[in-house]
């Protein structure tokens, strides 16, 4: 299954490009442990809201080895859950960041999965749970592009 959701930044490229980069343990929403480099597993919990209750799961997020191409950057990351539960799927994705002028970046992510179970997976997907994943990775994404804003913010500020 595919996912795909947008963002627009009020920030130059340039400067969102630098923190996505320098730093993910800065911009993972609901990190529960920080890294100490790169290629380290990161836990987090992804999730969204439902009516005044938040639904989450504790992941094993991995970054991979961001690709520069002259209009976009691509960052690949996975996740996994955590945990004896095998009913959820894991994500594949790349964070992709353009330019949309001077002082605007747009912020995207391409996600695919896996439903789990096989074919009865499958159709419990379509019916529900795909409107699930999409939520979650909406509302990944609006906190990394959160966080991204607030870091790049802060490093103009001092």
């Amino acid at each position: 299954m595919f996912i795909r959701y947008f963002l627009d930044l009020a920030v130059p490229l340039d400067e969102v490009e630098a923190a996505l980069l320098a730093e993910p343990s800065s911009w993972v929403p609901g990190l529960a442990r920080d890294a100490q480099d790169r290629g380290e597993h990161l836990l987090a919990e992804v999730g969204f809201d439902l009516d005044e209750h938040r639904i989450d799961k504790e992941v094993l997020v991995e970054i991979g080895t961001p690709h520069a191409l002259p209009w976009k950057t691509m960052l690949p990351i996975s996740w996994t859950a955590t945990g004896p539960e095998r009913a959820f799927p894991e994500l594949d994705a790349d964070i992709e960041i353009a330019a949309l002028g001077a002082n605007r970046t747009q912020l995207s992510i391409s996600a695919r999965y896996r439903p789990p179970f096989g074919a009865l997976g499958r159709a419990v997907d379509k019916a529900i749970l795909h409107r699930v994943a999409e939520a979650t990775v909406k509302d990944f994404l609006d906190g990394v592009g959160a966080r991204l804003q607030a870091r790049v913010s802060r490093v103009a500020d001092d």
